[in-house]
């Protein structure tokens, strides 16, 4: 097998000072010198409030609290054609819950990913098992450096014994030497050093060792205990040095202060290597079974020390049949009658060290490397084949659909999730998952976009929604009317009684754009009089109104409203006078970087531009149509992720002044308004690129996203919430149910009208 070309690793790199940080350094330099020709790099993990001076085998740094890193990094291991990514996992290392943030960089690589586990949970809480299970399901293979980490996997976690595969933790390849010229450099001659190292905190037993040096001590009183290790980062944020200054206090209660020697540092690894070959006989005291791996631990073994251990997993292990010596957790005098045991038989404790250093040889950096690298080329080669043998699935064929393929069929129409989360009052606004939520009731915004859904799906080629249906979503928005006040109201109880005298202005406008669609294209000619007389009582409100989406809502209900014909001077004049407020507002904001309306962005975004594409349309006025397509074009540019999918503003940018989105939360509200724009400015200036924006939005819906997860139920028609950073949401309201099913029904239509052809499009008509 030829070996991959370019590796990826990710996790926390030197110079930060941990023991993941050296793990992934060090694999990383033994990978590439296993293999010369091979581009090993690495990807950092940095921790909120630090900075590091990164080697430039580090290609890019991801700040563990920012989700765009995550997705920055994935794009650019994509981009980058790496054949294998190789993923540390520790759940502290990534941010979010559990270290859930790693997640959506999982779900977006294209690369086969090798995750070595360096903590596998016999009890995790309910959110690491889901993350955990995701890092599972994404990665082609898992390394453990335990058997007992592959027992759990097996039995915890239900993972395929062929997806796991034990790999030791590497060390350094250092020959068997005594310690007497060791002492002497660190300044030990004539000390019998027992070594600890590693950062110092609490669940490191430190203080179990200091109450059993006084009995050491019976036996040698020339033993010194050194604790070699900076406290931890995290210890120092919470306490500052106080469990170090606790110890030392220990220490010297007992009246043993200079046979404790605590060294405050983070040492490189020739230094450390010089500490281990000076020392006698390492130990760790840890307090918990529940450590598959460690590093000081392999070390020590490795160059030929006797240790003495609790047993926490991985020294069960390493230290099994006579290789070390195990004590109780926690026990002070077994574990001082063990080293004193030791200190006091220079036979056996050589033997032991010999023993230690021959059966290490497997485990040093280049043995290693090499079943490192035999894993990723299997999982390479893996790949390959299956994208040369497996077809695509019906789903993600869906994914590729384009309404410049007329071809190719959208999906189906299906209105059973639509139907359950209706009943005799109107749509229910919430779901838990799929069930309809009581608790919170109905709203107009919901009841307006469901009559929008019922005008949709009056067009030919689609059936219609049953009378009583839209009679009910039309005696919805009838009841929000509030005559006294002259607006809607938007909340609703279950029990019928409005929580509010008038809603907010964006459901307001968004319920004068349901009235106009309904006076257009309801059909039922009752109905569509209706619509018309509500829709003119209402509008007045409408000039009042400071919100931009307001003005833009009720543009597209002033588009359905006066293509009836009707003759309406005062709807005319609030047409024109709403599209020159966004005109003016497009005017005072826009600059070269920022085509907006506002200095920031929103919800619901793509239905400014479309407003102004839709009434440019209709009165003839090529400037807003420019002025349309101008900032819907900037708008989709940063709605496009590198690699080409549709990726809607996330509501954590809300609010952000002139910032790059932020990728989550992502929710099907925006796919639906960018899919309606979108085909706004395809029928107006004809343009292929602009069906192919749609198409790309909708697909979202589909799978083509950043988690690579389908939003919509193809059986039932319901609709997820979004898309959180590690996973979607899986309630199935009634704002996402309706906007898919909008989607779908204009994408429906679109293929329809692309097979009818343009003789010219509507945008030269106008001569802009």
């Amino acid at each position: 097998m030829i070996p991959p070309s370019r590796i990826a690793f990710i996790g926390n790199s030197l110079p930060r000072h941990c023991g993941i940080a050296t793990f992934t350094t060090d694999l990383q330099q033994a990978v590439a010198s296993f293999c010369p020709g091979v581009d090993a790099a690495i990807v950092a993990m940095t921790d909120q409030g630090h900075r590091y001076d990164y080697p430039s085998t580090v290609i890019a740094e991801i700040h563990d609290a920012k989700a765009a890193d995550y997705l920055r990094a994935a794009d650019l291991l994509n981009a980058e054609k790496f054949d294998v990514v190789s993923l540390q996992h520790e759940f502290g290392i990534f941010g979010g819950s559990a270290g859930d943030r790693i997640l959506p960089l999982l779900s977006r690589l294209t690369k086969p990913v090798v995750t070595t586990l360096h903590t596998v949970l016999a009890e995790p809480t309910a959110k690491q098992r889901a993350v955990m299970e995701r890092v599972i399901a994404r990665s082609a293979r898992l390394v453990v450096m335990a058997e007992k980490a592959r027992g759990l996997l097996r039995a915890v976690y239900q993972t395929p014994d062929e997806k796991i595969v034990v790999i030791p933790h590497g060390i350094p390849d250092f020959p068997l030497v005594g310690s007497a010229g060791a002492k002497a450099e660190l300044g030990f001659s004539d000390r019998t050093v027992i070594l600890t190292f590693g950062l110092l905190s609490p669940n490191k037993g430190i203080e179990v060792m200091i109450e059993a040096m006084p009995n050491i001590l019976k036996s040698r009183p020339d033993a010194v205990y050194v604790v070699l290790g900076a406290t931890h980062p995290n210890l120092i944020r919470a306490q500052g040095e106080a469990y170090r200054e606790g110890l030392a206090a220990r220490a010297r209660e007992l009246g043993i202060a200079e046979h404790v020697v605590f060294l405050d540092r983070f040492v490189d690894q020739p230094t450390l290597l010089r500490f281990i070959s000076m020392c006698d006989l390492y130990v760790t005291p840890y307090l918990s079974e529940a450590q598959m791996t460690s590093g000081t631990l392999s070390y020590s073994f490795g160059l030929g020390k006797p240790v003495v251990s609790t047993p926490y997993w991985h020294a069960q292990e390493l230290l099994a049949d006579g290789r070390g010596i195990l004590v109780p957790f926690g026990d002070s005098k077994a574990i001082g009658d063990a080293i004193a045991g030791l200190l006091t038989d220079d036979g056996r404790r050589q033997a032991m060290g010999e023993r230690a250093h021959a059966e290490s040889r497997s485990m040093v950096w280049e043995r290693i490397a090499g079943r490192y690298q035999g894993v990723f080329e299997e999982v390479r080669d893996e790949r390959r084949r299956d994208q040369r043998s497996v077809q695509p699935p019906a789903l993600l064929e869906l994914a590729r659909f384009s309404p410049s393929r007329p071809q190719q069929a959208p999906p189906e129409m299906r209105l059973d999730h639509f139907m359950a989360m209706c009943d005799d009052t109107g749509l229910f606004q919430h779901a838990v998952h799929s069930v309809p939520d009581r608790s919170h009731g109905y709203c107009v915004d919901d009841n307006a976009r469901a009559l929008l859904l019922a005008c949709a799906l009056n067009a030919p080629g689609e059936t219609r929604l049953a009378d009583d249906v839209t009679s009910r979503l039309a005696s919805f928005v009838q009841h929000a009317w509030n005559p006294d006040t002259k607006h809607f109201r938007n909340f609703m109880s279950f029990e019928r009684r409005w929580l509010e005298d008038r809603g907010s202005e964006d459901s307001h406008g968004r319920t004068m754009w349901a009235l106009g669609e309904c006076a257009r294209s309801d059909v039922s000619p009752s109905r569509r009089s209706w619509a018309a007389a509500l829709f003119g009582q209402a509008l007045p409100t409408v000039m009042g109104f400071g919100s931009p989406r307001a003005w833009a809502f009720t543009l597209l209900g002033l588009d359905g409203h006066l293509a009836t014909g009707v003759v309406d001077d005062a709807a005319e004049e609030c047409r024109l006078r709403l599209a020159n407020r966004l005109m003016a507002l497009l005017a005072s904001v826009e600059s070269k970087d920022w085509v907006w309306f506002e200095e920031g962005l929103a919800y619901d975004n793509a239905r400014l531009p479309q407003a102004l594409i839709v009434t440019g349309q209709a009165t003839e006025t090529p400037a807003y149509v420019a002025a349309g397509l101008r900032s819907l074009r900037w708008l989709m540019a940063r709605q496009t992720a590198p690699e080409g999918h549709f990726r809607p503003i996330g509501s954590d940018s809300f609010g952000a002044i002139r910032q790059a989105p932020e990728p989550f939360d992502q929710q099907p509200l925006e796919a639906t308004a960018a899919i309606s724009a979108c085909l706004a400015a395809w029928r107006v200036d004809g343009d292929a690129a602009w069906r192919a924006e749609a198409g790309s939005a909708f697909a979202w819906f589909l799978g083509r996203n950043d988690l690579s997860e389908t939003v919509v139920d193809l059986e039932t028609g319901s609709c997820r919430d979004g898309l959180h950073s590690d996973r979607p949401n899986e309630n199935r309201g009634g704002e996402s149910v309706v906007s898919y099913l909008l989607s779908l029904a204009e994408m429906r239509r679109a293929v329809r009208l692309s097979g009818q052809r343009m003789e010219r499009s509507p945008l030269q008509a106008l001569r802009v």
